[in-house]
């Protein structure tokens, strides 16, 4: 357990301040719809549902105020940048900001479905209400006149209707209805293009669908505005409901019974999501600047494996390792961005990074590419960044387990490149002093664009004594019977016969629990970073082990986990 709140505490303590907040404001306005006096007229007509619909209001506001900030890069990054001083544990939960946005959607999600429900029962009670289906309070208090269209407490007033068409003409006619279905649509068609499958196999479907929030966001700033849930106001003299509910012929006619006058609440919903909406157009705002800002191309090279390496120069621009930025090429989309780690490192007068085929957007680029002549410009590109991630704070650890899956190794090379510099530069800075790097790929083609850097820094560390700084494990895990007996029997030469490095490659996956041991057993009271870019499963996986091979003692080995987000 102690293991286990070493790297999960302090996101727990998050997760469980949200949702108790979410219980609270629940309970609360449950309750105050519930029991409140005002409202006893119009419980009478809705029963139970005019809690239930009006609960999952108050926590759809507060979601609602949450889901945006989480997609701020630029308020994320300036964030990360004040919390140098804080510990590590503050500046790791700004890597969860994706995994936080999602959260809050489907709590968006569920709420929304409790709320729709409960109102399409109002709606129905509303109706019998008005065509005299139950008792005569009922009736009469559907039936009070509607003065100046202010003091009705049953929001459908036409009578003229069929009343098996009434439900109908009310939602499409009125604002809350029609924002409602407006706001329905959007959440589920932004919800359903975000699925995994979607994502990866139709990133433009899901790209084009999420904006749909802004069509979201405007029908819930003007849903309030309807004004159906209706209370009851003050009268003088007062209207006194548990005396006057049994005498309803006698309304207006006697002191005690003035006839009871009822408004809708004031919209608020727009006071929650003000805020968040100013921060995200200033987000947007500075993106666009950003994107008319010029980028040229220093270097163009194709790498095997279907990679495209853009070596970029932009005016003003400084980056850490780690980062990663967004691209836009207009003449593929004008509105697509799509996220890219770069492999360069901050001591480059250029920022780099490496697109693999995975898509259309990436498939039409690197045909671009491909079909330029040699020493030509490519198209224009727009780029917005550098945001920070997890990798940033690979220096802040005495050891460092680096672990990228196929094009997941792009950080590392960022961070591998950074340190060679240092080590040229001999920079008195650098606290790290030992770093495991392991990298999987499927086919061996891909070690091919990156073992050039390995090589470099395998000369280097040689040449200045330092050999066991870096432990770097290659492991091949896609394979058949002829590429294994080619390994074998190349076996003893003294380079890989894939890489050329003296670490030879491995065939197969890593056995996780004994190289967290070896690390361990090799730094007995080192504080160990884990970082990885690669696949939610072997997050998993690597995030067990942390916990599994951390010591409760302080003086001893702890294992934190970070991962890439974007």
């Amino acid at each position: 357990m102690a293991n286990w709140i070493i790297n999960n505490g302090l996101t727990s303590f998050i997760l469980v301040v949200w949702m108790g907040i979410n219980i609270f404001l629940f309970v609360w306005f449950y309750l105050l719809y519930d029991l409140g006096d005002d409202f006893y007229y119009t419980r009478y007509l809705l029963g139970s549902a005019l809690a239930w619909a009006r609960a999952p209001a108050a926590v759809l506001n507060f979601n609602c105020l949450l889901i945006l900030l989480p997609v701020c890069r630029n308020l994320l990054s300036l964030i990360r940048g004040s919390f140098v001083c804080c510990g590590r544990s503050m500046r790791k939960q700004l890597d969860k900001n994706l995994s936080f946005h999602k959260l809050v959607a489907y709590m968006i999600a569920l709420m929304t479905a409790v709320h729709l429900i409960a109102h399409l029962l109002n709606m129905e009670w509303y109706n019998n209400s008005r065509q005299g289906v139950y008792d005569k309070l009922s009736t009469a208090l559907s039936n009070l006149e509607d003065t100046d269209h202010t003091t009705y407490l049953n929001p459908i007033r036409k009578t003229d209707i069929d009343p098996q068409h009434m439900p109908t003409y009310f939602v499409f006619t009125t604002i809350a209805g029609l924002t409602g279905v407006i706001i329905t649509v959007s959440l589920i068609l932004i919800i359903t293009s975000s699925m995994e499958v979607i994502r990866r196999s139709y990133f433009e479907v899901f790209w084009y669908t999420h904006h749909l929030f802004i069509i979201f966001f405007a029908g819930l700033v003007f849903h309030g505005a309807g004004r159906v849930v209706r209370s009851q106001t003050p009268t003088d003299p007062p209207h006194n409901y548990t005396y006057c509910k049994d005498r309803i012929e006698q309304w207006g006619k006697i002191p005690q019974c003035p006839i009871p006058q009822f408004a809708g609440g004031f919209p608020k919903t727009w006071m929650w999501v003000i805020g968040p909406m100013f921060l995200y157009l200033c987000e947007r705002v500075l993106r666009f600047i950003r994107y008319i800002q010029t980028v040229r191309y220093r270097k163009i090279v194709m790498r095997p494996s279907k990679v495209l390496e853009l070596q970029l120069v932009k005016n003003g621009f400084k980056m850490d390792v780690g980062q990663y930025i967004f691209i836009n090429c207009p003449s593929i989309s004008q509105l697509e961005w799509h996220p890219f780690t770069m492999t360069s490192a901050p001591e480059e007068d250029f920022f780099s990074v490496h697109i693999r085929s995975a898509g259309d957007w990436t498939n039409k680029l690197i045909n671009i590419m491909e079909q330029l002549p040699e020493g030509a410009q490519g198209p224009k590109l727009g780029v917005d960044g550098p945001f920070g991630t997890a990798s940033e704070d690979v220096f802040d650890y005495e050891v460092a387990m680096l672990v990228g899956a196929g094009i997941g190794v792009t950080p590392f090379a960022s961070i591998l490149k950074s340190i060679w510099y240092k080590f040229k530069q001999s920079d008195p800075q650098l606290r790290t002093r030992k770093i495991y790097f392991y990298w999987l790929c499927r086919e061996t083609n891909a070690f091919e664009w990156f073992a050039d850097l390995l090589q470099v820094l395998e000369r280097e560390m040689e040449e200045r004594g330092m050999a066991h700084f870096l432990t770097y494990n290659l492991y091949l895990t896609g394979w058949d019977q002829s590429l294994a007996d080619f390994f074998n029997v190349n076996f003893d030469k003294d380079t890989d016969a894939v890489t050329g490095l003296k670490q030879k490659t491995n065939i197969g996956r890593p056995i996780w629990d004994k190289e967290f041991e070896q690390v361990r057993k090799e730094n007995p009271t080192s504080v160990v970073g884990t970082f990885l870019c690669g696949p939610v499963v072997l997050a998993k996986v690597l995030e067990k082990k942390c916990a599994k091979f951390s010591d409760v003692d302080p003086r001893k080995t702890k294992f934190y986990f970070n991962k890439e987000n974007f």
